[in-house]
């Protein structure tokens, strides 16, 4: 139940605070007043799309806070799975800046407006003028259905069904589309990746070779120099060697004159390293001699490897080699799509099966609640003035999977004798929708759980004796829940166990909108403004006094 709406900054409104209770309240005023802006900062707070432009002019940012009460509902579940704490008077809060940022709240901890509508949706219903256009949709009123039916374990069970059925045919689909691409391409990708395997691709081989390249057509050049290297080490008398072999001996006969003097073993480690050097050195310049034919066979294989890296636009072997891991599954992959594709038509027949299984005691869900459904709406509609009214609701199985079943619904509706039944959004006026939607409403109240219901002038094209029924339907409604009607109309708002008045307000600057519940006498000039317009007569206050008096004492 919503207990209490707190607004500031928003449109005209500058600061109001509005306490409500459970039972069936109206909410009256002038064209203009501001009925809708009320509205639309109830529906802010619930998760509404924001809009800068309804901050009020000079100002910053806007707040709205509503405050409810969860103790007639069963919501911890949904608490504890959004990581938020439960209180059985939960508040919600919204803030939105001149700058565009918006802030959302539940019980103070931020939430996103997906959660805020989400939780919203438990607690509150609008039903505003253009939602009676909802009577065309088809999903609409199968919801109608199923509220009444009761049987949402059945339908989240269809639902699941449907999920896994869907994704089984996308993934046949997208195999038969591979299949078909590949059996077009196949030829191609074997060559592609026979020529890669032949290759005998090594990550590090281009590398290797493009040195050995080097090194072979240069043999001469590197030989002629190692060569060289090797005669200044060794040639006789004037070599290193000769003259560093000469310098440690003679470091040797004077090394007993010289104690703890490490310049005999350091010129001792430079000749052994040295002679290693001259040794290494000739055994690489004996091996190093120019091949003509190692050479040739050396850039023809350089020469394939760069034309595959070339053809493939790789950028190096292991790239390369890459590619030909992929197109040996792509060729694996297409060998075995055979057992694949049979496979997931095994799966999508299972899924057939039990989707057509638990589509049909959906199906069987509608129908039993058919007449109940049409009885109830005809009884309502005859009591609110429409005495040949019609109803009936006409399912059809389309033996086409859909998200909410195989069925389509239509409501059919004729209003008077004789008349053939046609869908009620062709034929029906706007008093009968008004008065039709109402019925429903009222019959599904109690099966959706909500706490609180809003008729936003929902009496649209109806007066008298049927504005008196329609507010007695939402009066016996409010025995159960908490009731909202925003109404023109005396009939209805004489109804009401509370009222509250939305009216213009100037100052020297401004003008605002405010909100106040009326007293007793109040109410009756109230009304009987409704019922004779500006100047209040006395045959108006009478008129309003015999409205309200079945109801007074429950001010």
């Amino acid at each position: 139940m919503l207990k209490h709406l707190y607004i500031k900054s928003y449109a005209l409104i500058s600061e109001l605070d509005l306490d409500l209770n459970n039972g069936f309240t109206v909410i009256t005023g002038e064209t203009g007043a501001g009925k809708s802006i009320l509205l639309g900062a109830l529906n802010l707070v619930l998760g509404g799309r924001a809009d800068t432009k309804a901050i009020s002019e000079g100002q910053q940012k806007c707040i709205i806070e509503a405050e409810f009460d969860l103790s007639s509902t069963h919501l911890e579940q949904f608490f504890s799975a959004n990581d938020l704490d439960y209180s059985a008077i939960c508040t919600i809060r919204r803030e939105i800046s001149t700058a565009g940022k918006s802030r959302s709240f539940i019980n103070d901890t931020p939430v996103a407006v997906a959660i805020l509508k989400e939780l919203s949706n438990q607690l509150i219903d609008i039903h505003s003028q253009h939602e009676n256009l909802l009577l065309q949709d088809n999903s609409f009123q199968l919801g109608i259905v199923d509220s009444v039916a009761q049987n949402a374990q059945i339908l989240t069970d269809y639902q699941h069904l449907y999920g896994q059925y869907r994704t089984t045919e996308k993934q046949l689909a997208d195999l038969q589309e591979q299949i078909r691409k590949q059996q077009t391409d196949n030829d191609y990708i074997l060559f592609q990746y026979n020529q890669l395997v032949e290759a005998r691709l090594q990550a590090d081989e281009l590398d290797c070779l493009e040195q050995e390249e080097q090194t072979l057509l240069h043999a001469e050049d590197i030989r002629t120099a190692l060569s060289a290297v090797g005669s200044c080490m060794e040639e006789d008398n004037t070599g290193i060697l000769v003259s560093l072999k000469e310098a440690v001996s003679q470091f040797r006969k004077i090394e007993s004159f010289l104690p703890a003097n490490q310049l005999s073993e350091r010129l001792q480690s430079a000749y052994i390293e040295l002679k290693d050097i001259a040794e290494e050195t000739n055994t690489i310049a004996e091996r190093t001699d120019y091949d003509p034919k190692r050479l040739q066979t050396v850039q023809e294989r350089l020469d394939l490897l760069h034309t595959l890296l070339q053809k493939h636009h790789k950028t190096d072997m292991q790239e390369l080699i890459g590619l030909r891991e992929e197109l040996g599954k792509q060729i694996s992959s297409y060998e075995h799509s055979d057992e694949e594709l049979q496979r997931l038509q095994q799966v999508l027949q299972q899924q057939y099966g039990q989707l057509q299984k638990v589509a049909k005691q959906l199906s069987q869900t509608r129908q039993a609640v058919k007449t109940a459904i049409e009885t109830t709406l005809q009884d309502q509609l005859l009591s609110l003035g429409i005495r040949h009214a019609r109803v009936e609701l006409q399912i059809t199985d389309t033996e086409q999977f859909r998200h909410n079943g195989t069925d389509d619904i239509q409501f059919l509706f004729a209003a008077n004798k004789n008349q053939a039944l046609h869908n009620v959004a062709d034929v029906a006026s706007g008093g009968e929708i008004a008065r039709l939607m109402l019925c429903i409403k009222s019959l599904i109240a109690d099966k959706q759980g909500l706490s609180t219901i809003i008729f936003d002038e929902i009496d649209t094209g109806v007066s008298g004796e049927i504005a008196n029924r329609m507010g007695e339907i939402m009066q016996e409604m409010g025995k159960h829940r908490q009731v909202i009607s925003i109404t023109h109309l005396p009939q209805i708002a004489a109804k009401g166990n509370a009222h509250f008045k939305v009216f213009k307000q100037d100052t020297a600057t401004s003008t605002e909108t405010h909100i106040s519940q009326l007293t007793a006498e109040q109410r009756i000039c109230e009304i009987a403004q409704m019922l004779s317009g500006e100047a209040v007569t006395d045959i108006a206050i009478a008129n309003a006094r015999q409205l309200l008096q079945p109801d007074t004492q429950q001010l």
